[in-house]
């Protein structure tokens, strides 16, 4: 049996994650957070082979999560689920020592063969992830601007672009305006941009929206 732990912030999509993983029967779910501190409570009593986890958490983010994890409980395999699309962050979270990435979008049967895929101890990638993988071993030393990007930084990028304001950017990653300010600035000068218009450029030719 394959005992799984979801952290997700949404209870609904938790749910569901839940009903398309008991629909095999060498999986159980065997707890379910979410939040960062839920996480660590439910990790003191759950049986744990597989973490579900979610990268839009609320305060700390998934791959902030990821790595304290990485610090504290080594032998959980992580299995990314996300609203992200794979060429946004999956290569990053493989890197930062996730077992697997899956899109939300996805179909079911796709989430239940990377949940026993990374508990047989194997990597989970789809073919474009694999394919990213593959160029990114031959462009290695020519990667984006945007790869030297903070998680945070990456993500108010890409939600600018997607024409957010500051305020609601904060209030969605649970942070001050005053922070998501400093993540823009810091994008701007890592990216050598002056504007939104230009960070939205940015994100555009770079298939980040």
């Amino acid at each position: 049996m394959i005992h799984v732990v979801l952290c997700d912030d949404h209870a609904l999509v938790r749910r569901g994650i839940r009903d398309t993983l008991t629909e095999a029967s060498d999986i159980q779910v065997t707890g379910e957070a979410g939040s960062y501190p839920e996480l660590r409570e439910v990790l003191r009593t759950a049986r744990c082979e597989v973490l579900l986890l979610d990268l839009n958490m609320p305060g700390r983010s998934g791959l902030e999560v990821l790595a304290a994890l990485r610090e504290t409980d080594p032998q959980i395999k992580v299995l990314i689920v996300s609203m992200f699309t794979e060429d946004q962050y999956a290569i990053r979270c493989l890197k930062a020592g996730a077992q697997g990435y899956v899109n939300k979008a996805g179909n079911p049967e796709e989430l239940i063969a990377a949940t026993r895929t990374v508990a047989a101890g194997r990597k989970f990638v789809t073919p474009e992830v694999a394919q990213m993988l593959v160029d990114s071993l031959h462009h290695s030393t020519d990667e984006a601007p945007h790869q030297a990007l903070s998680e945070r930084e990456l993500q108010t990028l890409v939600k600018i672009a997607s024409g957010k304001k500051l305020s609601d950017i904060a209030e969605e990653l649970m942070l001050s305006p005053k922070t998501v300010s400093v993540y823009r600035t810091r994008v701007m000068e890592k990216l050598n941009l002056t504007s939104n218009a230009a960070i939205t450029a940015y994100a555009i030719r770079n298939n980040l929206v």
